[in-house]
């Protein structure tokens, strides 16, 4: 800190010899001069301040990393929004029918027609089988919507135990 003191107070000879000439040869200009100086100490000391800050605080990290560099993996999106979905689905008896259960029916849809050629819609017994009677409740054609949609939704156990099935489809 004393350097820059020690510097601003270098840099402003020349403008305090200004100011002196000043008001010695033009003493009507006086005003204006002092203004000028004035602002030019302020000036100083802000800068002064901000050197000061810029020492006490760390630099910040790059908002972008520095070419060459492999960025840094993120989760995708679909991941994220299927989280999302399940919390919702745990959370209320609506969310789970109407938010997660057509991804679960999606899922298992898929399984069972490219792992074992059954169609869930057109062989439900055979897709009660493979699945399990826990997970065809969930994900069965038929399935009737809740009567109180603000009921609980799934139990945490509930949905690891039909993901789990569906693995192992």
């Amino acid at each position: 800190m004393r350097a820059d003191v020690r510097s601003a107070l270098r840099f402003l000879r020349l403008p305090t010899l200004a100011l002196i000439g000043i008001a010695v040869f033009l003493p009507g200009r006086l005003e204006l001069a002092i203004r000028v100086y004035a602002l030019l100490l302020s000036g100083i000391a802000l800068l002064l301040v901000l050197a000061a800050l810029r020492r006490a605080y760390p630099p910040a990290a790059a908002l972008r990393p520095p070419p060459g560099r492999a960025p840094v993996a993120r989760r995708p999106g679909t991941l994220s929004r299927l989280e999302h979905v399940s919390a919702l689905g745990v959370a209320g008896a609506f969310d789970l029918h109407h938010r997660l259960r057509p991804r679960l029916r999606g899922v298992a849809s898929g399984l069972l027609m490219a792992r074992r050629r059954v169609s869930l819609d057109a062989e439900p017994e055979i897709a009660r089988a493979v699945l399990g009677e826990e997970t065809f409740e969930l994900v069965r054609p038929d399935r009737r919507p809740p009567e109180d949609r603000r009921a609980r939704g799934l139990p945490v156990e509930d949905l690891r135990r039909v993901v789990e099935s569906l693995e192992r489809v």
